[in-house]
């Protein structure tokens, strides 16, 4: 985890060592339907184009945080298969970065990043503000709730071995 310097100006971090070998990691982090399974927070996730998981698919996201429940729509923009996934979420401008590298002779470090947004949309503050407790907090609840997501994609993987 990273240093608390302020929610929405520092970057977020889980990290895991996870003992599998990078294909197997993937095979499972790729599968973004599952993603409901590991975050705290996400709820469902569904395509919006046809064509599977590839840079421009569009996701439409559903979150929630108590009673609270909101859509997102994020769009994947960078894949490199067994290496590195990330998409923007286009309602708060934060990107989120999964990250495998090979770690001793069958393990992979998992990384997962939200670097510090380029920006905030004013919708997304506001919004924050009145239901999630404010930027910092819900940054802070986020970033627990990455290692968590971590934790249960481990758990995943280690089950489909």
């Amino acid at each position: 985890m990273s240093e608390a310097v302020g929610g929405a100006g520092r970057e977020l971090r889980a990290e895991r060592v996870v003992e599998a070998p990078p294909e197997a990691v993937w095979a499972v982090l790729a599968d973004l339907g599952r993603m409901p399974e590991w975050s705290p927070e996400l709820v469902a996730v569904r395509p919006l184009l046809r064509g599977g998981l590839r840079v421009g698919q569009q996701y439409l996201g559903i979150n929630r945080r108590g009673v609270v429940v909101w859509p997102t729509r994020s769009v994947v923009v960078e894949l490199e298969p067994g290496r590195r996934l990330a998409w923007d979420t286009r309602s708060s401008g934060a990107r989120w970065v999964w990250e495998l590298e090979p770690h001793g002779d069958d393990a992979t470090r998992v990384v997962h990043r939200r670097p510090v947004p380029r920006r905030l949309t004013p919708a997304s503050r506001l919004f924050a503000a009145a239901l999630l407790g404010g930027v910092d907090g819900h940054a802070d609840e986020l970033e627990a709730g990455m290692g968590t997501s971590v934790e249960r994609l481990r758990d995943a993987v280690l089950a489909a071995r």
